[in-house]
């Protein structure tokens, strides 16, 4: 009985120190992970409403918070995420490792070259620059933009494929521009990348030679004019000019303000 009793107690003591701990342990997990769950609702990547089982569960959420460390290191702050969230929800989500996204940043600080804070900026006004194969997109965009005159890069235009980029050049050459001047055009104006051949591009050039009577060589001196809306500038200040039997240079009829244009042509 002796043996027995002194044999039980060290047995109890140990399963109540391993059972504590144990229990310890599981109420710092369960705390960490409400508390996380709060955070990323604060953030927005997990939405107010989500319950039961549409909860991410705890190894979700710890993969979550690595991708939120890592954009951390990278000069992102809380204020930036519901941004990231709402135009690249895919960023946060398991199918996504930071070790896919450090590409880009690597790309963009030596290749671009951009400091910490510019990058941050490209990232914030194009996060989908986050999911650009860096051979098969931004380094041939960079390079043609380079080609191009461009020194410093859109986000938007950096995350737009080459070929894109090269049938704007191409359909200036239709119009009559050399590829050298067309190449100095969108240099000036590199809006011109993103705007639609068909719907925009093409009806203001057959404005300007059918209606307005104005030739190439003018175009060429000011290619910002496709910069400019059909509809809200360049037929109003054509036809207020036409209706007064005044011609005057491209440029000057587009770049004066409306208060400006309309009091000198009165």
């Amino acid at each position: 009985m002796l043996l027995h009793h002194s044999l039980h107690i060290p047995i109890a003591s140990s399963y109540s120190h391993s059972y504590k701990s144990n229990r310890s342990g599981y109420i710092k997990f369960r705390t960490r992970y409400r508390e996380n769950l709060r955070y990323l609702r604060a953030l927005t990547i997990i939405e107010t409403k989500t319950k039961g089982e549409e909860v991410p569960l705890p190894n979700e959420v710890e993969h979550i918070i690595r991708t939120l460390s890592f954009l951390k290191s990278h000069s992102f702050s809380d204020g930036d995420i519901p941004r990231l969230k709402y135009l690249t929800p895919e960023l946060f989500s398991t199918a996504v490792s930071p070790s896919d996204v450090e590409p880009v940043f690597r790309f963009l600080g030596d290749e671009l070259p951009a400091t910490a804070s510019e990058r941050h900026a490209l990232i914030l006004r194009c996060p989908k620059l986050l999911f650009s194969d860096v051979d098969l997109c931004l380094r041939p965009t960079l390079e043609f933009l380079r080609q191009v005159g461009m020194k410093r890069c859109n986000a938007h235009l950096l995350n737009t494929r080459v070929e894109k980029l090269v049938a704007k050049v191409e359909f200036l050459q239709e119009l009559g521009f050399s590829y050298e001047e067309a190449l100095r055009a969108c240099a000036r104006l590199p809006a011109i990348f993103g705007y639609d051949v068909r719907n925009n591009l093409w009806p203001k050039f057959m404005f300007l030679v059918k209606e307005m009577e104005r030739d190439l060589d003018e175009l060429k001196r000011f290619p910002q004019y496709f910069g400019f809306s059909l509809k809200d500038r360049i037929v109003p200040r054509h036809l207020h000019l036409k209706e007064r039997s005044v011609r005057i240079p491209l440029n000057t009829m587009l770049m004066f303000s409306d208060h400006k244009f309309y009091a000198k042509w009165i």
